[in-house]
């Protein structure tokens, strides 16, 4: 589990690397907003492929 979270964490990191500068004060809270959306996308992605896998 922990090993999924930092591959989650080091493509988050990345992506918000984009849009606010590393030296940012809000560049942690950031990056975990985008951690976040990482894990929802994933869980809805497998929701999605679970119903249409069914069908």
């Amino acid at each position: 589990m922990s090993v999924i979270l930092r591959i989650l964490f080091v493509l988050a990191g990345s992506i918000t690397a984009f849009f606010v500068a590393r030296d940012s004060l809000n560049f942690d809270i950031v990056q975990t907003f985008v951690a976040i959306l990482l894990v929802t996308a994933l869980l809805l992605g497998g929701s999605v492929w679970s119903l249409l896998r069914k069908t």
